[in-house]
C-alpha cells in the first residue's frame, strides 16, 4: 500500500499535463469544431429568447410542473407539436475562462487524487511501471470519461461529440497512468 501523499508529485504534474493537453486538443487542434451545431436564424432566436431574461441556468421546454402533469393532453400536445429543448443559458458578455480553467485544475487534481487512492490501495512501493499504468490510468479515464455517456443516452447530445470527449479522456488517461508509472516510489 503507498499512501497518497507520497504520490503528491504525480498527482500534481499528472494535472498539469493534462491541463495543458486540453488546451492543445480543445484549441489547437480542429478535433472539437463539431461539438456544437450553428443554429439555423441565430440572430432571429437570440433576439427572441433575450426578450424574456432568462436567468443563467439549465433548461427544458415543455418542462411539466410536476409528474400529474407529464400525462395532461395539453403537455402531451406541446411534446407533440415541439421543439424539446434542453439547453443551458450563461451569463451575457464576453466569456472570463479564469474561473472554469481554475476549477479545470481543481478537478484534474482530484482525479490524481483519485488514481492515487486506487493505485495505491492495490499496489506497493515498488510496483511494475504497467501494473501502476493499468491502475491509475484506466482510473483517471473513467473518471474523465464515463459520466458524459450519460449525456448522449438521457439528453440526445451527439454521440459524435461524447466520442470525441472520450478519446481526450483516453489521452488524458493514458498521460495520468504513465506519469504515475513513471514517479512511483520505488
Amino acid at each position: 500500500m503507498v499512501p497518497i501523499p507520497s504520490l503528491w508529485l504525480a498527482i500534481v504534474l499528472s494535472a498539469v499535463i493534462v491541463f495543458v493537453l486540453s488546451a492543445i486538443l480543445h484549441m489547437m487542434l480542429p478535433f472539437h469544431l463539431a461539438d456544437h451545431k450553428r443554429l439555423p436564424a441565430e440572430d432571429a432566436t437570440m433576439d427572441a429568447l433575450r426578450g424574456f431574461n432568462i436567468p443563467p441556468g439549465d433548461y427544458m421546454v415543455p418542462c411539466p410542473a410536476d409528474r400529474s402533469a407529464m400525462r395532461s393532453p395539453e403537455f402531451l400536445d406541446k411534446l407533440k407539436k415541439g421543439p424539446l429543448v434542453v439547453m443551458t443559458v450563461m451569463r451575457s458578455g464576453r466569456p472570463n475562462m479564469g474561473p472554469q480553467l481554475v476549477q479545470w485544475f481543481g478537478y484534474c487534481l482530484v482525479v490524481g487524487v483519485f488514481a492515487a487512492y486506487i493505485a495505491g490501495r492495490a499496489l506497493g512501493r515498488g510496483a511494475s511501471y504497467l501494473s501502476v499504468f493499468r491502475f491509475a490510468g484506466c482510473t483517471a479515464f473513467a473518471a474523465y470519461t464515463l459520466a458524459l455517456w450519460q449525456q448522449s443516452i438521457w439528453y440526445k447530445r451527439s454521440w459524435g461529440t461524447t466520442i470525441r470527449y472520450t478519446i481526450d479522456g483516453l489521452i488524458y488517461g493514458l498521460m495520468t497512468g504513465g506519469t504515475f508509472g513513471w514517479l512511483w516510489p520505488k
